[in-house]
């Protein structure tokens, strides 16, 4: 009973979860109002693993963090700043960003190299790098374990709702946390988009263990998530582990299946917290391909539905048109017989094998009336399977891309 007392009380804590990170966000005037400027910080040396965008054109922030990442084995901070992604910016951009943490760095009385720095926003443009430079003096006199909304609010750009969670279990009588924060809206899309993700645990971790660990997760949950198609110049996903809980986490070990399972249960409500709240989004589809040949084609299949602007908007406008989600797949590139296709949404079944329509039109636009739509294509050819996530497209997307540039 007293552990379970002790995991309800610290759920949803978020960043600063785990024993020794602290955390804050502030409006230091790169945005009008809000919220523009977080700061991430681990009272004792954390190992650290990374993941970054594969978009060729990379930001600032994205070099200067895969930079440290090779130079340090060990890191404290990481400092954020939204408005701005700080992309397209040369020269200057590059210079900005070392300025960030050179003076993060002189502030907590720690290295260079022992800081990440990310950027989010509008792509182009120079960072106002002294307000970010005053803001980072403020900053660093307000970290506390109890700021780790105001991070998580800090990071926004065209969020409508902070993304936030926190885990607590027990490894071999010690408890463990593991906590969590991420943005994104949209330009989101599988190798990443416009995404950050942050993560912190008190558990030991060796530096490859805790990157494989990290890779693995992200192309379980971040990886899976589709709005628009469209990857981002700055995305990345940091994780940092302190070791201040005594849990050692080894591969080959229970430690580490346990561990895994709670990280890829975070990431996954991120992910989808990610998704639920796309730009102009109204419902949540979670796209379900099974009988495929093989898991890869699985893939393509989900992935393709996914980004089908067509299957997007049907959805949307609660139009439950099979034929556009069996194109779809034709067009992925994937061996299958249309003969065999079957889809049912929210458990009912809307289209039987041979082409059977299994409801009157009227009757299976019902199914789409609720905000989350379950999609569940069987190919009935093979054993492969895979689950995506995505959202509708709506006339508020378009209106939301017209007037914001990430």
């Amino acid at each position: 009973m007293e552990q379970e007392k002790a995991i309800a009380d610290k759920m949803n804590k978020g960043i600063t979860a785990p024993k020794g990170f602290k955390a804050a966000g502030i409006h230091c005037g790169i945005k009008r109002s809000k919220k523009d400027l977080a700061l991430i910080y681990s009272e004792s040396p954390a190992t650290a693993a990374a993941v970054f965008t594969l978009n060729k054109v990379q930001a600032a922030p994205v070099l200067i963090s895969k930079k440290h990442l090779n130079e340090s084995e060990t890191f404290k901070a990481i400092i954020i700043n939204s408005g701005n992604a700080n992309a397209c910016t040369g020269e200057r951009g590059y210079e900005d960003a070392v300025t960030m943490a050179d003076v993060t760095a002189d502030t907590l009385g720690i290295k260079p190299e022992e800081i990440f720095v990310s950027s989010t926003g509008v792509i182009g443009e120079t960072l106002p790098i002294e307000k970010i430079k005053n803001g980072i003096h403020k900053i660093s006199r307000m970290i506390d374990k109890k700021e780790h909304l105001s991070a998580a609010e800090a990071i926004m750009t065209t969020d409508t709702f902070v993304k936030s969670f926190s885990t607590n279990f027990f490894i071999e009588g010690k408890e463990v946390s593991i906590g969590g924060i991420a943005k994104g809206s949209g330009m989101i899309h599988p190798n990443m988009a416009t995404m950050l993700a942050f993560v912190t645990t008190d558990a030991e971790i060796e530096k490859d263990t805790f990157q494989t660990l990290l890779k693995s997760t992200v192309d379980k949950t971040f990886n899976k998530i589709i709005v628009d198609g469209d990857t981002s110049t700055n995305d990345m996903v940091i994780a940092l582990a302190n070791g201040q809980s005594g849990a050692k986490i080894e591969s080959g070990k229970e430690s580490y299946k346990i561990f895994e399972e709670e990280l890829l249960s975070l990431l996954k409500k991120l992910a989808i917290d990610i998704v639920r709240d796309g730009e102009g989004a109204t419902k949540l589809i979670e796209v379900i391909v099974e009988g495929a040949l093989t898991d890869e084609d699985a893939e393509k299949a989900a992935r393709t539905i996914s980004l089908s602007p067509l299957v997007k908007t049907a959805i949307h406008g609660e139009d439950a048109n099979w034929g556009r989600i069996l194109a779809a797949v034709g067009y992925s590139g994937i061996e299958f017989n249309p003969a065999k296709f079957e889809i049912l949404i929210n458990s009912v079944p809307i289209l039987k094998q041979n082409y059977e329509v299994a409801l009157p039109a009227a009757e299976a636009n019902k199914t789409l009336k609720t905000s989350y739509i379950e999609l569940l294509v069987k190919l009935n050819v093979g054993k492969g399977t895979t689950t995506c996530w995505t959202c509708d497209f709506s006339e508020e997307y378009v209106k939301i891309n017209g007037s914001y540039r990430t």
